[in-house]
């Protein structure tokens, strides 16, 4: 049996050798000729799954280790009989961890403390339930827009509000929702002209969903009239042809990798193994916990005895996650042809550099409780140390 796989997914070769014969090949790359003679395909959201890829071909299962399914054309699979599966949830963690980043540098950068600012999360799903708890755990108040989950739900729920009250009331708004074109929850351009227009001025704006769902010229729009105070963009419309001038304009931009923590990837990896072990009938024996290396960061000391608050936790949270490399990598693609863009875009993508999630790294603080306090919420393995460090062991 024929297995197709992404080169994107961390050991995909490694779980999938047991089940047959593995072709690996670049997400982007996977063509007809790669699955013609495939029972299996298993890839990311690179890989634009539909008609003109599978008509023909032997593939009987699909699965995307992704929480976002807008490159599977589901109608097409579900009327062919093909099996399909996607991986919710697996990089919900590496993508608040993202949001909480951002909400660090940006405060260090504007002189801002978070504390206290109200967050609006549009989206509650597996990423905003986590982007939620991480607001709170910053000390920001946190209004919750859902509308999905707020029929569903009801009074069950959390006290959702209004998308026009989270818009009017929110300091720092941030979108985790799905890319969805039909519907009354159709989530295309929802952040469009009117959306910006009726956010409070100065807020700050981030988007790790998808790219689509913002309309670019809008965005541009706002940051061009002074209406946003701060812009975070990790998913672009056109990717990998990404806008070279909103690039050039927001405060921090990244390469759709929000979500490319260590963890993410291969618990994507792994969810996709299983849906195949289960659409075979045989049992799954891969096990990714056993394949994950030290994390290059196991501990990070600091002494926050002199410390603000926020500024305490970015000194921690960079160590582990330098965003801002990231933001320099992606603009060292500024001067490029469209064409070479691109592909510097696929290139960051593709080669990311390993990032582990907060829970690998203990942080070893002294000199101020409420510090250690706030990095257990946030995820961090900690301790307190009741004296100063010395000055060689302390985070400077």
């Amino acid at each position: 049996m024929k297995i197709v796989c992404s080169t994107n997914m961390p050991f995909v070769e490694d779980a999938f050798a047991e089940l047959g014969d593995t072709l690996c090949v670049d997400g982007r790359a996977i063509g007809p000729a790669h699955v013609r003679d495939a029972t299996i395909l298993a890839t990311r959201s690179t890989t634009q799954v539909d008609a003109a890829l599978l008509e023909g071909s032997a593939i009987r299962f699909v699965g995307t280790a992704t929480i976002g399914t807008d490159h599977l054309d589901i109608p097409y699979l579900n009327e062919h009989g093909i099996v399909w599966c996607y991986s919710p949830g697996c990089n919900a963690e590496s993508v608040a961890e993202y949001v909480t980043t951002a909400l660090l540098c940006l405060a260090r950068r504007k002189h801002v403390a978070l504390e206290g600012l109200t967050l609006g999360v549009i989206g509650v799903g597996n990423v905003g339930r986590r982007v939620v708890c991480k607001g709170q755990a910053l000390g920001m108040t946190v209004l919750q827009n859902d509308p999905p989950r707020q029929r569903n739900e009801g009074a069950d729920g959390p006290a959702f509000v209004s998308l026009p009250h989270l818009l009017a009331e929110s300091d720092v708004v941030t979108v985790h929702v799905p890319l969805t074109h039909d519907g009354d929850d159709a989530t295309l351009h929802m952040a469009d002209q009117g959306f910006f227009a009726a956010m409070k001025p100065g807020a700050w704006f981030l988007n790790a969903a998808r790219g689509p769902v913002v309309a670019s010229p809008a965005l541009l729009a706002a940051i061009d009239s002074d209406k946003l105070g701060g812009t975070v963009l990790d998913t672009w419309e056109g990717e990998p042809h990404i806008s070279r001038a909103l690039l050039e304009r927001v405060d921090l931009g990244s390469p759709h990798i929000a979500g490319h923590s260590f963890e993410g990837k291969v618990m994507g990896t792994e969810m996709v193994y299983a849906n195949a072990c289960r659409f075979l009938g045989t049992a799954p024996t891969w096990r990714a916990e056993t394949r994950l290396p030290p994390p290059p960061v196991p501990r990070v000391a600091l002494d926050a005895s002199a410390c603000a608050m926020d500024i305490a936790l970015d000194r921690v949270v960079s160590q582990v996650y330098a965003i801002e490399a990231d933001d320099r990598a992606l603009r060292e693609g500024l001067a490029l042809d469209e064409t070479k863009r691109a592909a510097h875009f696929d290139r960051l993508r593709k080669e990311y550099p390993i990032r582990r999630e907060f829970r690998f790294t203990t942080a070893a603080v002294s000199g101020h409780p409420a510090v250690s306090a706030r990095l257990a919420a946030l995820g961090f393995s900690n301790r307190t140390i009741p004296s100063v460090l010395s000055s060689s062991d302390a985070e400077r």
